[in-house]
């Protein structure tokens, strides 16, 4: 993925919304890197039979932190 840099953007934003007491918009952040990993999978990577876009972004987020559980302050 040639893109991946926005993936990048996403998470220093999230970072930075974390630092800052923004925990709302940090956990936006991180649904918008869900649905960011999904699109650039799905641009870069061709359609499997019987594979969906998740299954595609979801196995892009295990190789990153994208695929961590969620935690609430």
């Amino acid at each position: 993925m040639q893109n991946e840099w926005i993936l990048d953007v996403l998470a220093d934003l999230r970072t930075f919304a974390r630092q800052n007491g923004l925990a709302e918009l940090a956990e936006q952040i991180d649904d918008t890197r869900l649905v960011a990993a999904a699109e650039l999978t799905s641009k870069s990577t061709p359609a499997r039979e019987g594979t969906t876009g998740y299954e595609r972004a979801t196995a892009t987020a295990a190789r990153t932190d994208l695929g961590r559980p969620r935690t609430r302050p």
